[in-house]
C-alpha cells in the first residue's frame, strides 16, 4: 500500500533514502535547507557520485512519486511518516552535534497538527531519541500524537542504493505496534524478501548502529596492528588475514590492511560513542576505542613517514604523485579522506603534491595539484603513492609509468598491487605489512 513519506536532510543519507521509498513505491517528498541542492534533485540528477543513484532519482522523479522542497509546510500534515536524516558531525570534544536535528525539528514540529510518526535514520549518541520526542511533543499542536521511532541506516558509501533496496536487516526500535505496523508497511518489499528485522526499543536501536561502527574499525585496526608485527617480524599479512577470514567466527571482510578507515561516519561515529560511554562510566568502552583510534592514525603517520624514508630521508623539494584522494573507491567524499592526511603530512614537510582521483574534486588547497590523469600526477614523481583502491589503479601500465617518473618507488597504501608485476618493470614496491618488499 502506497504511503506518503518525507525525507528531512538529502545528502548521501537522506538523497538515497528518498529514492529508494519512492523505488518501494510511495509518494515520497525530500526536504533540504539548500536551495541548489533541492534544485539539482529535483531535475533527476544528484549532488554527490554514489553507484546507481542518479538512475534511481531520475526514474522517480519522472515518474512524479519523488520530488524536493525547501518549504516543510508541504510535508507538516502531508507525510504518513517523516524521516530524519541529517547529519550529526562531531562537536566541541568529539560528540554527536545534534544541531542539525533540533533544528529540522524547531522548523517541523510547530506545523504537526495531526497525530504521526517520526522516524530516525541519523546516527545518534543513545537517549537521544526520548529527547528528540519530548521535544516534538512540547512544541507540536498534536502533542503526544507525534511518536518517534528509530530506523537506523546500515549504508555503505559506493554500495548505497544497493543497501536501501536490498538490505541485509532492518532494526525497527519503536513504542507501539502502530509504529511497528507502519514501518512494516514501508519495508513491505525488503519484508516480502525474507529480509532479516530486529525489533527493539529505542535505546538498543541506537546502540546497534553506534555498535556496529565500531566493531568494523576495530576490526580494521586490529588487522592493522598485525600489518605491522608482520612488517617487523618477516610476515605477510594478505596471507594472515586470508587464512583467519576462513574462521566463521572472524570472516575476511574488513580485513584489508592499509591506511585504514576514514570519510564521513565511522570516525565520527565511534568518537562519539566513546564520549558517550564516558558520560555512562563505561570506559573500557572509551579506552578501546582510544586505542582504534590510535592504531589508524597511526597507520597514516607510518605511511607518510615511509614516503620520507624512501625519497632519502628528507621529501623537501621532492615531487610527490598521490593516486586516490576519496575515502574509498565507488564515492567522491573526501570526508576524513586517509589520502589526503598521508599528503597534508608531506606537504608539511616540504614535498609538492599531485593528486589524481577518478571522481573526488578538491577546493583549492596549497601546496597541491590535483590533475586531470594518472599519467600527470606522476609525470617527474620522486614516489608515487597508491592510497585509495579505484580498480582501474589495478590495471595501470608500469612500464608505461616507468617512463613518466624521476624515481621508480612506489607505495602501495591498499595492497591492491601485483607487485611482481611492477618490480619486473623496474619499479621498488614497498607493501605495508610485507617486510619481503622493503
Amino acid at each position: 500500500m502506497t504511503l506518503r513519506v518525507s525525507v528531512i536532510g538529502t545528502n548521501y543519507l537522506g538523497a538515497t533514502h528518498a529514492a529508494g521509498m519512492a523505488e518501494f513505491g510511495h509518494q515520497v517528498i525530500g526536504v533540504d535547507i539548500d536551495p541548489d541542492r533541492v534544485k539539482t534533485l529535483n531535475s533527476g540528477r544528484s549532488h554527490i557520485f554514489e553507484v546507481g543513484l542518479e538512475p534511481l532519482l531520475e526514474k522517480n522523479t519522472s515518474s512524479g512519486r519523488l520530488s524536493f522542497t525547501t518549504d516543510y509546510s508541504q510535508i507538516a500534515d502531508w507525510a504518513d511518516v517523516h524521516f530524519l536524516a541529517l547529519g550529526t558531525p562531531s562537536g566541541p570534544g568529539g560528540g554527536a552535534d545534534l544541531g542539525q536535528l533540533h533544528a529540522a525539528i524547531d522548523t517541523l514540529a510547530p506545523m504537526l497538527t495531526k497525530p504521526t510518526l517520526v522516524v530516525g535514520k541519523s546516527t545518534v549518541p543513545v537517549g537521544t531519541a526520548p529527547a528528540l520526542q519530548e521535544r516534538i511533543r512540547r512544541l507540536a499542536p498534536a502533542g503526544d500524537g507525534v511518536e518517534v521511532a528509530w530506523n537506523p541506516e546500515f549504508l555503505r558509501e559506493a554500495f548505497a542504493v544497493e543497501d536501501t533496496l536490498r538490505p541485509d536487516r532492518l532494526v525497527f526500535g519503536v513504542q507501539s505496534e502502530a509504529a511497528l505496523e507502519l514501518l512494516q508497511r514501508i519495508y513491505a518489499i525488503p519484508l516480502s524478501e525474507n529480509t532479516p528485522v530486529i525489533t527493539c526499543d529505542l535505546a538498543t536501536a541506537e546502540l546497534i548502529k553506534a555498535a556496529a561502527n565500531a566493531f568494523l574499525a576495530t576490526k580494521i585496526s586490529f588487522i592493522n596492528a598485525m600489518a605491522r608485527m608482520c612488517q617487523a617480524a618477516g610476515g605477510d599479512v594478505t596471507l594472515l588475514a586470508d587464512a583467519i577470514g576462513f574462521d566463521k567466527r572472524i570472516g575476511r571482510e574488513f580485513l584489508n590492511a592499509g591506511l585504514g578507515f576514514g570519510g564521513g561516519c565511522l570516525p565520527k561515529d565511534i568518537r562519539a560513542l566513546a564520549v558517550r560511554a564516558d558520560e555512562l562510566g563505561v570506559s573500557v568502552l572509551s579506552g578501546l576505542i582510544g586505542s582504534v583510534e590510535a592504531i589508524n592514525d597511526g597507520q597514516r603517520r607510518d605511511v607518510a613517514e615511509l614516503a620520507v624514508e624512501q625519497a632519502g630521508g628528507d621529501v623537501r623539494g621532492k615531487r610527490i604523485a598521490v593516486l586516490g584522494a576519496a575515502f574509498k573507491p565507488g564515492t567522491d567524499d573526501t570526508r576524513n579522506s586517509p589520502a589526503l592526511t598521508v599528503a597534508d603530512h608531506l606537504h608539511a614537510q616540504g614535498a609538492e603534491v599531485r593528486i589524481y582521483d577518478p571522481q573526488a574534486r578538491l577546493p583549492p588547497r596549497e601546496g597541491f595539484t590535483q590533475v586531470a590523469s594518472v599519467d600527470q600526477a606522476v609525470h617527474g614523481a620522486d614516489v608515487v603513492l597508491h592510497l585509495t583502491e579505484w580498480p582501474e589503479f589495478r590495471y595501470l601500465n608500469p612500464t608505461h609509468l616507468a617512463g613518466l617518473v624521476r624515481t621508480k618507488i612506489i607505495i602501495d597504501g591498499r595492497l591492491k598491487l601485483h607487485a611482481a608485476t611492477w618490480e619486473q618493470a623496474g619499479w621498488k614496491v614497498v607493501q605495508i605489512g610485507r617486510a619481503s618488499t622493503l
